[in-house]
């Protein structure tokens, strides 16, 4: 297999227009959502080769955070730059970034890697921020859906969890350009250098959603990895009601997500992250 057939016919002709000679060197998707994500060698350069299939929507949202919100990055060499895109054939192409992913190497537990992923961060929040009146009754909204879809979280938790969640205030919230899924598996390390990929998920949000993820996995245990993160990014946003209603609705898109996908690590995770924020009620 090439990996071009993992494309439709519409995207290869895209991206073979206008890539010379252009041949997979790897399959980098995760296979686990509807997304293709391919190393790509044209001449004597490597690309990236990013496409969704029809009920894809991260290709869209990433394609609304370049150029603008990640303009900064780019020029700093922290960010892969996009050089073309169809977002009717929902494809795109991206410089390729050298560098290793942090998660599972020994930089995922160096508080110098931590550092610098919140000074990241900060270049990216810090670009624009604005007024959500819709922000909490969405997100609620969505939270409570997916306890309409299969699941495995047990009817007591369930019960709590809709009742936390109905019964929270739903106040206008300051929200900022997210990455939406701010963790080691989307940052690269190159020698010393930290960089950031995939903004498949971005999307205007309250600025510590994009700690929810760190909290429940790489910060437990490790408060020297938080301090250092909080170090680079410069202050701790964190509202205590929002921070414990953020990773609520974190939880439950988690434990349901990843049951509907047969991911059951992730969804242990979920269980998990639901139990502890719970028993903060």
């Amino acid at each position: 297999m090439s990996g071009w057939e993992r494309l439709s016919a519409a995207q290869r002709a895209w991206v073979q227009e206008r890539l010379a000679d252009a041949h997979v060197v790897t399959d980098m998707s995760w296979n686990v959502v509807e997304s293709i994500v391919l190393r790509v060698r044209s001449g004597d350069e490597d690309v990236v080769v990013k496409a969704g299939g029809r009920n894809n929507h991260h290709i869209g949202r990433e394609l609304s955070a370049h150029p603008e919100y990640t303009r900064s990055l780019v020029e700093s060499a922290l960010a892969a730059p996009l050089r073309d895109s169809d977002a009717s054939l929902r494809v795109m192409i991206l410089d390729f970034l050298a560098g290793e992913l942090v998660q599972g190497t020994d930089a995922e537990t160096h508080t110098p890697t931590y550092m610098q992923a919140g000074a990241l961060l900060r270049a990216l929040h810090q670009q624009e921020t604005r007024t959500d009146a819709d922000y909490w009754p969405r997100t609620i909204a969505r939270a409570l859906a997916w306890f309409d879809q299969p699941h495995r979280v047990e009817p007591e938790t369930e019960q709590k969890t809709r009742d936390v969640l109905r019964s929270a205030a739903a106040k206008p919230v300051a929200v900022v350009p997210t990455h939406g899924d701010w963790q080691p598996r989307n940052w690269l390390i190159d020698g010393e250098t930290v960089r950031v990929i995939d903004f498949g998920r971005f999307a205007f949000r309250p600025a510590a959603t994009d700690f929810t993820r760190l909290a429940a996995q790489q910060w437990r245990g490790r408060p020297d990895l938080e301090a250092a993160f909080f170090d680079g990014y410069g202050d701790d946003p964190r509202d205590r009601d929002d921070w414990r209603l953020e990773r609520l609705q974190e939880a439950v898109g988690t434990a349901c997500w990843a049951f509907q996908v047969g991911d059951e690590q992730f969804e242990a995770q979920g269980h998990r992250m639901l139990a502890e924020v719970l028993a903060e009620y």
